[in-house]
C-alpha cells in the first residue's frame, strides 16, 4: 500500500517562506517522478514542480522558478518543497504525487499516487 504524507503547510505572511515535506512510503520510487501539485478553490490542480527519484532532473512551474526550490532524500525517502518570498497567490492546497512518468511531469495524469494535501495560506 503506498501511502504519501504531505506536511508543513500552515499560515505565512506574504514575503515568508515554508518548506512543504512528502514521506512516501510503501514501495521505493527510485525509477519515478514525484511531484507537487496544488489547487485553490474552484481552480483546477497546477503543477508546481516535479523531481525524478534519483533527483537528478527537476521541473518547475513558471510562477515557481527562482522562489521555490524541490528536493528528494532518497534514505528518508522523502520530498521537499521549499517555498521562499511567498505571494497570496501562492495560497492553495498543496498535493504532492508519485508514479509519474519523467517524459509528462508536468501533467497530474501522469501520476499514480497522490496525497491528501496540505494547505498553504499566504496573507497580505
Amino acid at each position: 500500500q503506498v501511502q504519501l504524507v504531505e506536511s508543513g503547510g500552515g499560515l505565512v505572511q506574504a514575503g515568508g517562506s515554508l518548506r512543504l515535506s512528502c514521506a512516501a512510503s510503501g514501495r521505493t520510487f527510485n525509477d519515478d517522478t514525484m511531484g507537487w501539485f496544488r489547487q485553490a478553490p474552484g481552480m483546477e490542480r497546477d503543477f508546481v514542480a516535479a523531481i525524478t527519484g534519483t533527483g537528478t532532473r527537476t521541473w518547475l512551474a513558471d510562477s515557481a522558478k527562482g522562489r521555490f526550490t524541490i528536493s528528494i532524500d532518497n534514505i528518508k525517502k522523502t520530498v521537499y518543497l521549499r517555498m521562499s518570498s511567498l505571494k497570496p497567490e501562492d495560497t492553495a492546497v498543496y498535493y504532492c504525487a508519485a508514479g509519474g512518468s519523467y517524459y509528462s511531469a508536468r501533467l497530474y495524469s501522469s501520476y499514480d499516487y497522490w496525497g491528501q494535501g496540505t494547505q498553504v495560506t499566504v496573507s497580505s
